[in-house]
């Protein structure tokens, strides 16, 4: 039996998220059955997260085991050949038997997507969030800088989340603008149920004066999750990076 990791990209408006689920198509169904048609197996996938219906990845990482392995670049091109359009096979690599693309990960990269342009833009209007005003970037920033560090940050999080341990370090934060579009960067050792969504929501308000920065840490003590953002939309969200 042989253990190989694969690195895919895939836009994830058609999907019910990664997680194969009893009421939608999901990104992990798909890889299933493709690597099942390609190898004549039937052959289960893990992947590096569980990202929700709607939400895009850069970067995804998923695992299988298989006992006819074909050579690596078999299964870029096979795959590839089979796939349908919006997900693609980057690389692929033999790894140890106990390696997990979920629980070998150190730290996963989201990044959200805003779009404050006087108009439409057509092209990006499924990718970024258009919002009615120009964004802060100084004050979200400021926010960003505060996010940094270990924190109970279950004020980010649904009341949908199946964990009790809340707890997360998040590396870095930040915001960039390149034109009209705006992106918010997030990297810690693990995210909560929605994190990124409600933490880019918060960043939202932060810009739009609705939340003061001074309040930032008052609020992920308080663990009241109505003192923070909304829950933004899954479309402007991605996977960007795992680091292993």
């Amino acid at each position: 039996m042989t253990r190989f990791l694969l690195k895919i990209s895939y836009d994830g408006t058609a999907y019910h998220g990664w997680q194969v689920q009893p009421n939608g198509i999901t990104v992990q169904q798909i890889m299933c059955e493709k690597l099942s048609e390609l190898t004549k197996e039937r052959i289960s996938v893990t992947g590096c997260s569980r990202t929700d219906a709607g939400v895009h990845a850069n970067e995804f990482y998923c695992h299988f085991d298989t006992e006819h392995a074909l050579p690596e670049i078999a299964y870029v091109k096979g795959l590839n050949a089979i796939l349908p359009d919006d997900i693609a096979v980057i690389a692929c690599r033999k790894v140890a038997s106990d390696f997990h693309a979920r629980y070998s990960a150190k730290s996963k990269e989201y990044i959200y997507k805003f779009y404050d342009g006087d108009v439409p833009n057509p092209f990006l209007k499924k990718y970024t969030l258009s919002v009615p005003v120009k964004l802060n970037i100084d004050l979200m920033a400021e926010f960003c800088e505060k996010m940094v560090g270990t924190y109970d940050f279950s004020v980010f999080s649904s009341s949908k989340r199946t964990v009790t341990d809340t707890v997360r370090t998040v590396q870095s934060c930040s915001v960039a603008r390149e034109g009209d579009v705006v992106t918010l960067k997030i990297a810690a050792d693990g995210f909560l149920y929605n994190m990124v969504r409600i933490v880019a929501g918060t960043a939202l308000d932060v810009s739009n004066g609705k939340i003061k920065n001074a309040d930032i840490i008052d609020i992920i003590n308080s663990k009241q999750r109505e003192r923070a953002g909304a829950t933004l939309p899954p479309h402007a969200l991605y996977l960007n990076k795992v680091i292993y």
